[in-house]
């Protein structure tokens, strides 16, 4: 289990003062942290220092933080990486576009280091509990291994997102058990991330798109369930 002081964690802003806040509250609290002033930069930094966790602006000069998230994304070193969107933004479809582009959550500004790092130790809390969990569940022609966050459908291997990893994780662990979107999100996202329920509707989507549209059923007017019949 990892403990405060071995996260890594880049902070990306194109406001050196707010830079500076989370740098100055980070470091005090036993983060090791990297930063960088825009999107490109993040993704050159990420290379080299390999966090655990990214604090990244949406609006930002050179590369913004969603098509930063979306090429992070795409590199098989950061799709288990915690993404955590800083903006002044805080229209629906702002959030809806972060975690389409991969987000694990969203914090508007203006910034409150004592809630950010509330915040960040719920993640670290969450990653604990995810080590003590069965690292293999099989549920019909799905394959789930926690070890390597990879998906098997028969011989065929899926790679996912952190986020939709855990959240078909999550359903196969309890097959046909259905879940309304508040308690998915309450799940794994955690009762500590603020975001809204169509979330959820986002991830199921991906995760079909990747694993085949009947493994998880809608069940209409209440929420998701693992289908296995």
């Amino acid at each position: 289990m990892q403990t405060t002081s071995h996260y890594k964690i880049l902070v990306v802003d194109d406001d050196p003062d707010i830079v500076e806040l989370l740098h100055y509250n980070l470091v005090r609290e036993g983060y090791d942290v990297t930063t960088a002033d825009n999107g490109k930069k993040a993704i050159d930094v990420a290379v080299q220092s390999k966090p655990d966790v990214i604090l990244m602006d949406v609006m930002m000069p050179v590369m913004d933080g969603i098509a930063a998230c979306r090429q992070l994304r795409e590199m098989s070193e950061f799709r288990t990486t915690h993404i955590i969107f800083l903006t002044a933004r805080s229209e629906e479809f702002s959030e809806v576009a972060a975690f389409e582009a991969g987000a694990d959550d969203f914090i508007n500004k203006p910034i409150k280091p004592r809630a950010l790092l509330s915040r960040l130790a719920a993640f670290t809390r969450r990653d604990a509990q995810e080590e003590e969990k069965e690292q293999v569940i099989e549920v019909g022609d799905l394959r789930i291994d926690r070890t390597s966050f990879a998906v098997y459908k028969g011989e065929a291997k899926i790679t996912l997102p952190k986020k939709e990893f855990e959240l078909l994780s999550f359903l196969a662990t309890t097959p046909n058990k259905v879940y309304t979107r508040e308690e998915l999100l309450n799940n794994v996202w955690g009762s500590d991330v603020y975001v809204i329920a169509r979330t959820v509707d986002v991830h199921i989507r991906k995760v079909r798109e990747k694993i085949g549209e009947d493994n998880i059923k809608t069940i209409k007017g209440v929420g998701y369930k693992f289908n296995t019949d």
